[in-house]
């Protein structure tokens, strides 16, 4: 891949970001409109830029990642989303020398980085609606390649078959029209893998797609992940709207609280998004959003 296409590459994926962030921060923001017409909650956008802070540094430390670009936060407390972020950054620079040894092609650029994505977490007022995360990106060093996944986190797992099942057809549809990129069966058993409590041998809740290293071909890669995002964007927000006017209970708040802990649990402990952003030098507040607003350890 040449420079000039590589170039042009990162520009259509890190718009595709931001269309994506946009697309999904409306589609929340008309449930939360649906949900009480009277008083609808809207994101609240912060950006965040890091060249300025770059151009003042004097000294150059290999031992310290370097970080340039920024991005937009996107965060709101709403009457359905008790705390939902949705944020977009398109970043690079030079990773230390100690973190370049884990990600692949990065000893080969001397360090070099680039890196746009979308990541996105809801915690949700009512115990009935499930929690959720998303992320798509696409990094380069000496080579590029696309991630990303998604899965859901109900807060009663036994009573969420139907949502699961609706959830994990959606992505196998999405997998099954991009054969050259997705691969369902893969995925679906990464994530399993991944979004799994090893100290407390749970998972984390009814799982979904990961995939990562993805660079089987880029347009292929990048029409795909870009369906991620779209299948997403469908089936999400149908599976709040299906349980957001339920009533619940103190007990059932209570048992949501307490599966939060996990939830902090996992994202401080295993968590490679939380790794890379902190490991790279990135926006410590948009990194640590995924954090729900109240939890509880019993």
């Amino acid at each position: 891949m040449d420079m000039g296409s590589l170039l042009d590459k990162k520009k259509q994926a890190s718009t595709w970001f931001q269309e994506l962030q946009t697309h999904i921060c409306q589609t929340f923001e008309q449930i939360e409109q649906d949900y009480n017409p009277s008083h609808a909650d809207s994101f609240e956008i912060n950006p965040w830029d890091r060249n300025a802070e770059s151009r003042q540094t004097s000294t150059q430390d290999d031992d310290k990642p370097h970080l340039q670009g920024g991005g937009k936060i996107g965060l709101m407390h709403g009457s359905v989303f008790e705390k939902v972020g949705v944020n977009y950054s398109e970043v690079y620079g030079t990773f230390s020398n100690k973190f370049r040894k884990e990600i692949p092609g990065a000893e080969e650029s001397n360090g070099e980085f680039w890196a746009s994505g979308i990541s996105l977490v809801a915690h949700m007022h009512s115990p009935h609606v499930p929690a959720v995360h998303m992320n798509t990106r696409m990094i380069c060093t000496s080579k590029c390649w696309f991630g990303g996944g998604a899965d859901l986190t109900p807060m009663f797992m036994d009573r969420h078959d139907d949502d699961g099942n609706a959830f994990h057809r959606a992505f196998q549809d999405c997998c099954e029209r991009h054969p050259d990129s997705g691969d369902y069966p893969r995925f679906k058993e990464w994530c399993d893998e991944y979004f799994f409590l090893p100290h407390r041998n749970e998972p984390r809740g009814l799982g979904g797609i990961f995939y990562d290293y993805l660079e089987n071909d880029w347009e292929s890669d990048f029409a795909f992940t870009q369906d991620v995002g779209k299948t997403f964007a469908e089936i999400y927000p149908k599976i709040v709207r299906k349980h957001m006017h339920k009533d619940w209970t103190d007990a059932d708040r209570e048992h949501q609280l307490l599966r939060r802990g996990r939830y902090v649990e996992f994202n401080l402990l295993h968590d490679r998004g939380t790794r890379f952003g902190l490991m790279s030098g990135g926006n410590t507040e948009a990194i640590l959003m995924s954090m729900p607003p109240e939890a509880k350890w019993p």
